[in-house]
């Protein structure tokens, strides 16, 4: 037991977990578009755990050392992007981190993790730009339509978890649970069609094998289930399209 809490404190709940599975998320996608070297796998992972760290911590006695961590973190970013990209990309970086700013910074008076039922898409909205749009060299509208619905179906449970807690109006407060979770589906479903016809064969099946892992993980979604289900399984669900390439293209 007391490993498990370990895990959760070094890896759930710093935040590594988090932007790791955002991270391979995005490698599906730059691998199927042959794109895929590491000072871009690791522009993406630094920018992800960042932004969750500043999310995290910004309201904590923590906040100046975060702001310490991110000021450095962003020029280790500037570093890969200028050494290995160009100017272009560094711009697309900073979009994405003035976006990732307005979800939920404390200096504003309105941000958009306080405007109700924004947030899901939101959320979806930033994952989707990483994938289509920083780490290609064109927008690529059908990338950022499946990131779009899928990580956005995803965020839904997590508003289903925190449905007693959350201050602001969400899905399963106004539609309850069980109708969230035919949101979920239906985001899904659309998000599987759209990979099946336009990735590749074996990264199409991939992600069709990780919408059904991610069906089952909606479908017993319940705010009684301990936060791991969440922070752990469902947050999995996002690193499965890479986890089930890597069995087929290797096992």
């Amino acid at each position: 037991m007391n490993i498990l809490k370990i895990l959760k404190k070094t890896f759930i709940d710093s935040q590594i977990y988090v932007s790791l599975m955002g991270t391979l998320f995005a490698v599906f996608f730059v691998k199927e578009q042959s794109t895929c070297r590491l000072p871009t796998i690791l522009l993406i992972f630094i920018t992800y755990f960042s932004g969750y760290l500043y999310t995290k911590y910004q309201y904590t006695k923590h906040f100046l050392k975060i702001l310490v961590l991110n000021a450095v973190a962003g020029i280790v970013c500037a570093f890969l992007i200028i050494h290995n990209h160009n100017e272009v990309r560094l711009l697309k970086w900073f979009i994405i981190v003035v976006l990732g700013l307005l979800y939920n910074s404390f200096f504003l008076d309105v941000y958009i993790r306080k405007i109700p039922l924004l947030k899901v898409f939101y959320v979806g909205l930033v994952w989707a730009l990483v994938n289509c749009w920083l780490t290609l060299p064109e927008f690529d509208i059908p990338i950022f339509l499946i990131s779009f619905f899928f990580i956005t179906a995803l965020v839904l449970p997590f508003d289903i978890r925190d449905m007693n807690s959350d201050t602001v109006k969400t899905f399963p407060m106004l539609i309850g649970v069980q109708n969230t979770k035919y949101i979920a589906y239906a985001l899904i479903f659309i998000s599987i069609l759209l990979g099946v016809f336009y990735l590749k064969p074996l990264y199409a099946t991939a992600f069709f094998l990780s919408g059904i892992f991610t069906y089952i993980f909606i479908y017993f979604a319940d705010n009684k289930r301990d936060d791991a289900y969440f922070s752990f399984g469902v947050e999995t669900c996002s690193a499965l399209p890479f986890l089930f390439l890597l069995i087929m293209e290797y096992f």
